[in-house]
C-alpha cells in the first residue's frame, strides 16, 4: 500500500508562481514515483477540473495509475468514461517538483482558483487539495454541514463500512 497524505499546511506563493511543497509531502509524492531515485526530482499529476473547480488536485504518479487502471477497465464510449478521461486527462498536466522542493504553477491555474500569495495544501489520501485559506475554510464549514449528525461522543469511524470477510 502506498504512503498517503496526512495533514494541511499553508504556504507562501511568490509572484513566479512558486509554491513550496512542505517535506511531509514530498516525501509521499517522492515515494510514490517509481522513476524518482534515478530522476532526484518527484512528478505528478496536477489535475484542474472543470470551470467550477475552485481547487487543484496534486495526485501522486501511483495514484495517476490506479486511476488511469481503473479507467481503462470502463466501457468504451460510455459517459462515465468521457468524463473521467475528460476529466484526468485532458484537464491535468505533468509537473515536476524542483530541486529546491517548489512547484511552479502556471498563472492560469492561479487564476482559475484565486491564488495570490498564498495556498492551502490540505491532504486527501492519495492527492493533495490546493485552493486559496479562504477556499479551504468554505470547503471545511460545507463538509461539516454535509455530515450526519453523530450522538454525543460517538466515535467518527464508525461511518466507515464494516470489514468485509475474505
Amino acid at each position: 500500500m502506498a504512503r498517503r497524505f496526512r495533514g494541511s499546511e499553508e504556504v507562501k506563493v511568490d509572484a513566479k508562481g512558486r509554491v513550496s511543497i512542505p517535506a511531509k509531502f514530498r516525501r509521499v509524492f517522492e515515494s510514490a514515483d517509481p522513476d524518482f531515485p534515478s530522476r532526484n526530482r518527484a512528478q505528478l499529476v496536477v489535475v484542474y477540473g472543470f470551470a467550477d473547480w475552485t481547487h487543484l488536485r496534486l495526485y501522486t504518479m501511483e495514484a495517476i495509475e490506479e486511476i488511469d487502471e481503473g479507467i481503462s477497465r470502463m466501457p468504451r464510449g460510455s459517459a462515465e468514461r468521457s468524463y473521467l478521461e475528460t476529466l484526468m486527462n485532458g484537464l491535468s498536466d505533468e509537473a515536476e517538483i524542483d530541486a529546491d522542493g517548489r512547484l511552479v504553477l502556471p498563472q492560469r491555474l492561479r487564476e482559475k482558483i484565486g491564488l495570490e500569495d498564498r495556498a492551502f495544501f490540505m491532504a486527501q489520501g492519495d492527492y493533495l487539495k490546493v485552493s486559496t485559506p479562504e477556499t479551504h475554510e468554505a470547503d471545511l464549514r460545507a463538509i461539516e454541514a454535509d455530515m450526519p449528525t453523530l450522538e454525543p461522543g460517538a466515535d467518527p469511524l464508525s461511518l466507515l463500512p464494516p470489514a468485509s470477510e475474505s
